[in-house]
């Protein structure tokens, strides 16, 4: 997924980004709620991380113009304040999840995960098509009964890829989902994930899944477009 936090506390922020660039999500981090708004406004994220206490705009005045904007990002609020009234005033504004400080890491990936799954329509862990079994909350990927092992960015583009299932993806929807702006791939990097993991995915001669529309993109899918 391609992630966006909005966070002013820069040892905070740096950590929970290097934390889940390690479960293979592309994040972006800014310091202050006027950029904020403005990544999340042109950006194509899946998940919103939201400080509510914030330089310049603070996250619920963020979060209510992204609203207006008709921004539908899932966003998840960061806040150390922890009463009733203020979880109601943040989900009546607009946000899907609400996670106080100090919060332990572990949390905020599962919760980020929970948002990633009501993204792709898919309220359970599990994505199939055909014998292939994605376990979102195990980050496992099976073949029939054979377990793939795959890089993070293989991971993330099987993950990307499924949840388009049936769909034409292009190489600039899929750079745009798995990186960030200190990411930014090379120009054939996409092509040379797409080739290993078909390797993988066909290590004993299975059908092809993941198929090429010269020109446009790739489809996952088990029948040949």
């Amino acid at each position: 997924m391609r992630i966006l936090l909005v966070e002013d506390s820069q040892r905070l922020a740096r950590s929970v980004q290097a934390g889940l660039r390690k479960l293979g999500h592309a994040v972006d981090v800014v310091f202050d709620g006027t950029t904020g708004l403005s990544y999340a406004k042109v950006n194509p994220y899946d998940v919103v991380l939201l400080d509510i206490m914030l330089p310049g705009l603070d996250g619920l005045s963020v979060l209510s113009q992204l609203r207006d904007f008709g921004v539908d990002t899932q966003v998840l609020l960061l806040t150390a304040r922890d009463t009733v009234e203020d979880r109601v005033r943040g989900l009546d504004t607009g946000a899907d999840d609400y996670l106080v400080k100090p919060f332990a890491f572990e949390e905020l990936a599962a919760r980020v995960e929970a948002l990633g799954r009501r993204v792709r329509g898919t309220p359970a862990p599990q994505i199939r098509l055909g014998d292939l079994v994605i376990d979102t909350a195990g980050r496992t990927v099976m073949r029939g009964e054979r377990r793939l092992d795959l890089s993070r960015r293989e991971y993330a583009l099987i993950t990307y890829l499924a949840s388009r299932c049936g769909e034409i993806v292009s190489r600039i929807e899929i750079e745009d989902h798995l990186y960030d702006e200190d990411t930014l791939p090379l120009s054939n990097v996409i092509a040379s994930t797409i080739c290993s993991l078909r390797e993988k995915l066909e290590a004993e001669g299975e059908p092809r899944l993941i198929h090429t529309r010269r020109g446009l993109g790739y489809v996952l899918t088990e029948h040949e477009p």
